[in-house]
C-alpha cells in the first residue's frame, strides 16, 4: 500500500487533466477519475495513467475512497459532488468559481467547516512569480503606504466561440467569475485580505453565441468557431452573463492607515491598445506589473522618480514549479501547499472555501447592478 494521499478527479478536459498533473507534481496519487462521457473519461484515464475510471461520482467516491478529490468541471456542476466529498470526509480542491451562487457557496463553506475537512479555492493567479514579488515589496514599505490599485485588462475575446458554459450564469460562467476571482485575489494577496466595500457595474455585450456540436476541453474551444458564421442552418445559443465589468472596492491593509481604493476594469470583447496591467500606488511609490494576471515584468517607480525593472528575487524564483502555462504552475503551486498541510507540514495561509463563498456573494451584489444613481432629471 502507498502511504501516499490518494486523490479523485472530477473532470476529464484542460482542468481535470492539469490537476492530476499538479497533484502528481506535489507527490499524491491519482487513482481515479470521473467524467460525462465514458469513451471520453476511459480516453483520458487511459493516457494519463490513471486506475480507475467512472461517469458515477458517489460510485467513484466509495470505490476510490480518496483523502482529496479535485473539481475540474464548470462551476454549476460543483454543488453535488463536493457535497458528498465532504460527506464522506474528503478534502476538497476546487476550481474558481465555487458554484453557481452566493447561496450554495455558502453552505458548502458551512459544511466543510462542521466536517472539519481542508479546503482549496483556486483563484490562483496570486502565486504569479511577480505578483509575489509586489507583495514582498510593498511589504517592505518600497511604495510606502499603499493608496490605490488599479487592474485593467481587455481580452478581445471571438465573439463566435461556441456556446457552452461560459455564457450561461447557471453554470458558472461570466467574466466575474472567470476572470475578477483571480484579479481579487491578486490585489488582497499584495494589499491585504480584508475586503471593507465593493460595487460594480455588468454588461452583456455578446447576446448569443453559435451552437457547435463536439467541444470538449475549453482550451482548444476556439477550434470549433464555425468557418460560415452566417450558415443559415447554424443555431444560437443566448447569453445570460457579462463579458464587460467595472468594480470599485476598498480593502482594509495593515500597510495603511486608510482603506485601500482598487479599480477593476475588464472587457472581454473589447481589444486593447496599452498593455493590459496591474499597479499598486503608494504614498512613496509604486509598482506596475505588466500582464492582466501579473504575468512581468514588474517594474517600481521610487525616490529617482524614474521607473525601474526589477529582476525576480531567487529567493521567489527557487519555489515556483517549473512546468510551462501561467494556470498550470499556479495549481501546482497551491495544490503543493493543500498536500503539505493535510500532511501536517507547516505552510503560509492559503484561500479556502471560505474566500470562495465570499467571493461569490460579492460577485452576485456585483451583478446586480444597482449602484448606480438616476440623474437624467437634473
Amino acid at each position: 500500500m502507498s502511504n501516499k494521499l490518494r486523490v479523485l478527479v472530477h473532470g476529464t478536459g484542460f482542468a481535470g487533466q492539469g490537476h492530476t498533473e499538479a497533484f502528481r507534481y506535489a507527490g499524491a496519487e491519482v487513482v481515479g477519475i470521473v467524467g460525462r462521457t465514458e469513451s471520453v473519461v476511459k480516453e483520458v484515464a487511459e493516457a494519463s495513467a490513471i486506475p480507475y475510471a467512472g461517469t458515477d461520482w458517489q460510485q467513484a467516491l466509495d470505490h476510490c475512497q480518496p483523502d482529496i478529490v479535485s473539481i475540474a468541471t464548470p462551476g454549476g456542476a460543483h454543488f453535488e459532488p463536493i457535497a458528498l466529498a465532504i460527506a464522506q470526509g474528503c478534502h476538497v480542491f476546487c476550481d474558481k468559481p465555487l458554484t453557481e451562487s452566493g447561496e450554495t457557496s455558502q453552505r458548502l463553506y458551512e459544511m466543510a467547516v462542521d466536517k472539519g475537512v481542508k479546503t482549496a479555492f483556486a483563484a490562483s493567479f496570486r502565486y504569479m512569480p511577480h505578483v509575489i514579488h509586489a507583495k514582498k515589496l510593498v511589504a517592505e514599505g518600497m511604495i510606502g503606504e499603499p493608496l490605490e490599485v488599479e487592474c485593467i485588462s481587455h481580452f478581445n475575446l471571438e465573439r463566435d466561440i461556441p456556446y457552452g458554459w461560459s455564457h450561461r450564469k447557471e453554470d458558472g460562467g461570466g467574466r466575474l467569475n472567470n476572470n475578477f476571482t483571480h484579479k481579487l485575489s491578486i490585489v488582497t494577496s499584495v494589499v491585504g485580505e480584508k475586503i471593507l466595500s465593493i460595487m460594480g457595474e455588468v454588461r452583456d455585450d455578446l447576446v448569443r453565441a453559435p451552437i457547435v456540436e463536439g467541444v470538449h476541453n475549453f482550451k482548444t474551444r476556439r477550434d470549433f468557431i464555425p468557418k460560415d458564421i452566417n450558415a443559415p442552418s447554424l443555431k444560437w445559443g443566448e447569453s445570460n452573463v457579462e463579458w464587460t465589468y467595472t468594480v470599485l472596492a476598498q480593502l482594509q491593509s495593515e500597510y495603511a492607515t486608510r482603506p485601500v481604493s482598487v479599480l477593476f476594469k475588464h472587457g472581454g470583447l473589447n481589444p486593447r491598445f496599452h498593455e493590459d496591467h496591474i499597479v499598486f500606488y503608494g504614498s512613496k511609490g509604486a509598482i506596475y506589473i505588466k500582464g492582466h494576471y501579473g504575468s512581468g515584468p514588474l517594474y517600481l517607480y521610487g525616490d529617482n522618480q524614474e521607473w525601474c525593472e526589477l529582476v525576480l528575487p531567487d529567493e521567489i524564483a527557487v519555489n515556483i514549479p517549473e512546468v510551462e502555462g501561467d494556470t498550470e504552475r499556479n495549481w501546482r503551486y497551491l495544490i503543493r501547499e493543500l498536500v503539505n498541510d493535510i500532511s501536517g507540514k507547516r505552510v503560509a495561509p492559503y484561500q479556502t472555501f471560505r474566500e470562495g463563498s465570499q467571493y461569490q456573494q460579492l460577485i452576485d451584489i456585483i451583478r446586480e447592478n444597482n449602484h448606480l444613481v438616476d440623474v437624467s432629471h437634473l
